[in-house]
């Protein structure tokens, strides 16, 4: 088979490409996006791949989540959203997805011809799609009870909910990597004056996404005396933190936490002024069925090591379209 999913989660496209974890026969690694579930066995393909190949926004990344020596343990090559890279008699090239800043598709073209397409994690519309004979897809919301019919309102839902929050102070944001900047460029684009207050890691994140054109807004490290003023007086500002933080930091302030795993609504109190937003990076099923639809491939596989609804979308494809699909690893 041109395409498969290991056991230990390596996708591998033809004969030379493994994308998100290691796999010794492969020569090279691609990362796909700055994720710790698509960065296992790193530091083994730094060791032992030819190249391991990432955009260079994914590499600005690393370099802060890892430390700046992590990536130089190996022979690191970035590539452009559509530069072809050859490789003996196949090529491979990035597309663009919409997931996190950086976030890449990766298409490998055999000698015979065949488009094999592994999307990473994505969502529609955002997402270009790419035609291919072979799709191997993200199925994290592979299951039809994960659809969203709120839709883009969820922006305006998280902008209303922030800006209530401020009017008794200060508001804590929690999220994840990548998407904690999503909300402060939706905050900004709003409008949003009050400043954001970060720890150091997510500051950093914050200047990678900057520096490759985001507009964030105001930022402030939350170990500055401003900024110890500001959460100590309980002022008008909005302070992010990572996910992992939430059970720490502002407990009985006003919280709102960015969550993919909402479905019935836009916005969902946990208990008093503490609330989830479905902000999610991810498709819905509804999203990676119109993937499906629209690529027209011969074959699926769905990613079941990684959290999602693997098994369960490849029924689904079987039955809407009638083409072969399968959830790998089994």
């Amino acid at each position: 088979m041109k395409a498969t999913i290991t056991r230990r989660g390596a996708v591998l496209l033809g004969k030379h490409v493994a994308c998100d974890a290691f796999d010794e026969s492969m020569r090279l690694r691609v990362v796909t996006h700055a994720h710790a579930d698509h960065l296992m066995g790193l530091r083994q393909s730094l060791k032992a791949c030819e190249k391991v190949l990432m955009t260079r926004a994914t590499k600005d990344l690393i370099d802060v989540l890892k430390g700046p020596l992590f990536l130089m343990g190996g022979f690191v090559e970035t590539l452009d959203y559509g530069e072809v890279f050859p490789c003996e008699d196949e090529q491979m090239t990035f597309f663009r997805a919409d997931h996190i800043l950086g976030a890449a598709q990766v298409l490998v073209e055999d000698a015979e011809g065949t488009r094999i397409l592994y999307t990473g994690d994505f969502r529609i519309p955002g997402t270009p799609v790419v035609d291919a004979d072979v799709l191997i897809m993200d199925a994290t919301y592979g299951s039809p009870r994960c659809r969203r019919s709120f839709g883009r309102d969820v922006r305006r839902v998280l902008v209303s909910l922030v800006e209530g929050g401020l009017k008794q102070g200060k508001v804590y944001v929690f999220g994840y990597h990548g998407k904690l900047q999503e909300v402060m460029q939706i905050l900004h684009k709003a409008g949003m004056k009050a400043p954001f207050v970060m720890p150091e890691r997510v500051f950093h994140v914050s200047k990678v996404c900057e520096r490759h054109g985001m507009r964030l807004g105001r930022l402030i490290l939350s170990t500055e005396k401003e900024a110890k003023e500001l959460l100590d007086r309980n002022s008008s500002c909005i302070a992010f933190y990572h996910m992992g933080s939430r059970r720490k930091i502002g407990t009985g302030g006003f919280r709102v936490s960015v969550s993919g795993w909402e479905f019935n609504s836009a916005v969902r109190e946990v208990a008093e002024n503490d609330f989830v937003v479905a902000l999610s990076d991810h498709s819905d099923f509804d999203g990676l069925v119109e993937y499906v639809r629209r690529c027209r491939p011969r074959l699926v596989i769905t990613d079941s090591y990684r959290e999602g609804h693997a098994a369960t979308f490849a029924k689904e494809i079987r039955k809407r379209f009638g083409i072969s699909a399968l959830a790998l690893p089994r």
